[in-house]
């Protein structure tokens, strides 16, 4: 026992301190041998007084994260809007954005995305030509109905 105490008072270092521990525990019969109780708790308990074990410091409690949510939502119609959130704080709400503006954004993030946000413009578009020429129909009509009128 008492060249544990000398070791803990001499040891420099805790590496030094790990390594001498399991030599002393194996130096030392198990307690079915002699009915003694090791001194390793003993030793433990002195080396948590003497010096606190240091810890690495973790780069992760250094790096300050921003919360910040972009929402992005558009109609089948093609109108876009966005709305941020910084936190729980709302920044900007219902913000009209184009839908090229956020063809352009979605590209520049990643290609899935930019993917499922093209079909979605392309939807819009096919819908806005249908219903273009379903106007263009109706005024040629009018037209027709006008010059017959003028006749």
């Amino acid at each position: 026992m008492e060249q544990v105490e000398t070791v803990d008072a001499e040891a420099p270092a805790a590496p030094v301190q790990q390594e001498v521990a399991p030599v002393a525990q194996a130096e030392q019969p198990s307690n079915d041998e002699t009915g003694a109780k090791p001194a390793e708790p003993e030793a433990k308990s002195a080396d948590a007084e003497a010096k606190p074990a240091k810890r690495p410091k973790s780069t992760a409690k250094k790096t300050r994260t921003v919360e910040l949510t972009l929402t992005v939502t558009g109609t089948a119609d093609g109108e876009w809007q966005a709305d941020l959130v910084h936190g729980t704080k709302r920044v900007v709400q219902g913000l009209p954005i184009s839908a090229a503006a956020v063809s352009r954004a979605a590209k520049e993030l990643h290609d899935d995305i930019a993917g499922g946000i093209d079909e979605v413009i392309e939807a819009a578009r096919a819908q806005h030509r249908t219903r273009m020429e379903e106007l263009e129909a109706e005024l040629a009509r009018v037209k027709a109905a006008l010059a017959e009128l003028s006749d």
